[in-house]
C-alpha cells in the first residue's frame, strides 16, 4: 500500500505559484532538496502521494495532491539540455533550492480554498521510520498558532492519509458539483505500479 506524505509550501512558493498563474493548474514536477527549505523527499517512491499544504493566518490549507511519478527523466523533458528539467513552469515550487532534484508528479490542480478544519487538525498524525506518532503541537481551538510542526517532509499515518484524501475527494465533489474522483479515480497509470 503506497504512503502519504505531507510538504509545507512557504508563502513565497504559494506568492509565486499566483503570480505565474499555477492556480487551477496540475503541477508535472516538484523538487527534493538537501536543505531545510527544500526538504529531501528521500522517503517517498513511486506511487506514493505528496499532499502540499500550506498555513495562512492560523489555517491549514491542502494546496494539491501528488502521485508520485519518479525521479527519472521522462518524455516532458525531452529536448531540454543535460541538468534541465523541462519544467519552467513549476520552478517555484524549488529549482533553484539547495540540491534540488525534480521528481516527477502528477498533481491535482493548485487551489488555496480547502482548508483542514480544526478537528482534523487536531487529529492529524506522523509517522517515523520507527513507528512512532506524532500530532501537531500549537494547535488552539483549532488553529494553528505555529507551523513548525509541519516544516519539513513528514509520512502521514495510514488513517490521516485517509483523512486528507475524504477531504480533498468532498472538495472535488462539490467543486464540480457530483462525484469528484480524486487522482485514485482518473486512471493514472504510474511507472511500475501495474497500473
Amino acid at each position: 500500500m503506497p504512503d502519504a506524505f505531507t510538504v509545507l509550501w512557504t508563502h513565497e512558493t504559494c506568492r509565486a505559484l499566483r503570480r505565474a498563474g499555477r492556480v487551477g493548474q496540475r503541477p508535472t514536477v516538484a523538487y527534493s532538496g538537501i536543505h531545510a527549505s527544500l526538504p529531501p523527499w528521500s522517503g517517498a517512491s513511486t506511487g506514493d502521494e505528496v499532499y502540499a499544504l500550506h498555513v495562512n493566518r492560523c489555517e491549514v490549507f491542502v494546496v494539491s495532491r501528488m502521485r508520485v511519478l519518479g525521479p527519472a527523466r521522462g518524455d516532458c523533458c525531452e529536448g531540454t539540455p543535460t541538468g534541465g528539467t523541462g519544467h519552467d513552469d513549476w520552478w517555484m515550487l524549488g529549482a533553484g533550492g539547495c540540491g534540488a532534484t525534480p521528481v516527477h508528479v502528477d498533481g491535482t490542480p493548485v487551489g488555496f480554498d480547502t482548508r483542514v478544519p480544526g478537528e482534523l487538525l487536531e487529529r492529524l498524525t506522523w509517522r517515523n521510520r520507527r513507528g512512532r506518532t506524532r500530532g501537531l503541537k500549537h494547535v488552539v481551538d483549532g488553529r494553528l498558532e505555529r507551523s513548525v510542526g509541519l516544516q519539513g517532509f513528514y509520512r502521514l499515518t495510514a488513517e490521516s492519509a485517509d483523512e486528507l484524501a475524504a477531504l480533498l475527494d468532498a472538495a472535488g465533489a462539490a467543486a464540480t458539483g457530483g462525484g469528484g474522483k480524486g487522482l485514485a479515480g482518473r486512471g493514472i497509470a504510474v511507472p511500475g505500479s501495474g497500473a
